[in-house]
């Protein structure tokens, strides 16, 4: 008989409710859930599908939303129309946010940045970016990436989970479950945050955007601080050695065996797992955090930043240190890209701060042999307007939010290196050639990981679930 005395979680449980409803219906029923939705029941999926080309991604996020027209998007024939309005046929009656749209004008606002050529490839690449520009050779540029959120929580959420709505689970969730870790030590998904020297007062980051979402718990993102204990509760409590805790932490995992038995929520069984890895954190993550044995000309290729805890050089070489560790999805967040107003004194904090980490991070895999099967993302959640927002001056202005169009590079893994696709109009306001859409980007990143996009599913709610929903198509031209 089960006990008179339940929780409201374990009211919920479905599982719960059909091991005590009976040998007949409850059994039943049971069987034919698991026979049919074993990945919704918490076992792997069989996944890759075919031979990948990536192992791991490490994705650089620049939150906020990097302005491609100042960085990537070169568009010379501006130069001739500062200040003039963005002509109507260009506009199309296109949605505005609320901070333009009582604009009385929309004045043209060119780039104040040099552009040149990089590489064998000649890439085009901005003063803003001279270390960048100095592995353009390694990178693929897509310069037509399109999103439907205009705001950035929306967007933000979208380029993380596939939808504007919170909920879903993170694209590093869905690796976590499809691809686990290759290493017992570490998470199979790590988190990292860095705040700009840009805009300060830049849009919040939320816990479940490196959520499971309807996913079981263990494939959630794991948080590195840059203070304190690297994770939370790491170290143990004052008094207590390694021995004792091996011992309490057996007698928990028993007692939660116990309930897991007698619930059957799968929950527990994730915290018993997250436990033990905990314990086994405690000598990985140490080791992983302690940069003082990397030879001095690594922690120069970094920048003088690299020493300082929590920074983006920072983050970008632990990222390194991660993914040699066999860490499948390390995701950086570098907040303040978000420039409304005095862009140019913001973006050039900005790209300061990510531009020699970002190229020494392409660097450092390639010198090592994890370029070819490490995949890099960089980018942000949307693009920005060729319009000023707010006064235009001929060395300040600021630029709104801008979907229509924005630029992300990847590197390595399966990825053509020295290329570019895509092109935008003479205004970077829409897409002329190539458009890339979000879920696009999604299917893609999956395919270099080798798993078909439309094949890694989890049962919720009545439907199979994937990343890119019911949308999204691999970008076979950027392909290597």
């Amino acid at each position: 008989m089960p006990s008179p005395i339940l929780d409201y979680h374990e009211l919920q449980t479905r599982r719960y409710f059909l091991q005590r409803s009976g040998v007949g219906l409850g059994a039943a029923a049971l069987a034919g859930l698991l026979d049919g939705d074993a990945h919704g029941q918490g076992e792997q999926p069989s996944v890759p599908h075919f031979t990948p080309k990536a192992k791991r991604v490490i994705y650089l996020f620049q939150s906020g939303a990097p302005s491609q027209m100042d960085l990537f998007d070169h568009k010379p024939r501006l130069r001739s129309m500062f200040g003039q309005d963005l002509p109507d046929s260009v506009r199309r009656g296109q949605r505005l946010t609320g901070m333009t749209a009582t604009q009385d004008r929309f004045p043209i606002a060119p780039s104040m940045y040099r552009f040149a050529r990089h590489g064998r490839s000649g890439t085009t690449i901005s003063e803003l970016m001279p270390h960048v520009a100095s592995v353009a050779d390694d990178l693929c540029f897509i310069k037509s990436m399109h999103t439907e959120a205009i705001n950035h929580d929306p967007a933000i959420t979208f380029l993380q989970s596939g939808a504007q709505l919170a909920g879903r689970p993170s694209m590093g969730a869905w690796l976590s479950y499809g691809l686990g870790s290759e290493n017992r030590d570490l998470p199979a998904f790590v988190v990292m945050i860095s705040q700009g020297s840009g805009n300060p007062a830049d849009q919040p980051l939320y816990d479940r955007l490196w959520g499971s979402g309807f996913l079981p718990s263990q494939y959630q993102g794991v948080k590195f601080r840059s203070t304190g204990d690297p994770v939370l509760f790491l170290s143990n409590p004052e008094g207590i050695d390694p021995a004792t805790r091996r011992r309490m932490l057996d007698d928990l995992a028993r007692l939660n065996q116990l309930r897991l038995e007698q619930s059957g929520d799968p929950e527990i069984r994730t915290r018993i797992a997250q436990y033990e890895l905990a314990f086994r954190m405690q000598t990985a993550v140490p080791e992983l955090t302690d940069i003082s044995r990397e030879p001095r000309h690594v922690l120069d290729m970094y920048g003088p930043e690299v020493r300082t805890p929590g920074s983006y050089a920072h983050n970008c070489l632990l990222a390194r240190r991660l993914s040699e560790r066999g860490v499948r999805f390390v995701q950086l967040f570098h907040r303040g890209w978000d420039q409304h107003a005095n862009l140019p004194r913001q973006i050039t904090g900005q790209a300061r701060d990510t531009d020699q980490a970002s190229a020494a991070l392409i660097k450092d895999l390639k010198m090592r042999g994890l370029l070819d099967d490490t995949l890099v993302i960089w980018g942000g959640e949307f693009g920005r307007t060729v319009y000023c927002q707010g006064t235009l001056t001929h060395d300040n202005y600021g630029r709104d939010h801008h979907p229509r169009c924005f630029t992300y590079w990847l590197s390595g893994g399966g990825v053509k290196p020295g290329f570019s696709f895509g092109q935008t109009d003479d205004f970077s306001y829409n897409i002329d050639e190539n458009p890339v859409h979000v879920h696009d980007l999604h299917a893609t990143m999956l395919h270099c990981l080798g798993i078909d996009h439309r094949r890694l599913t989890y049962r919720y709610q009545g439907r199979n679930h994937r990343l890119t929903d019911v949308h999204g198509n691999v970008v076979e031209e950027i392909l290597g």
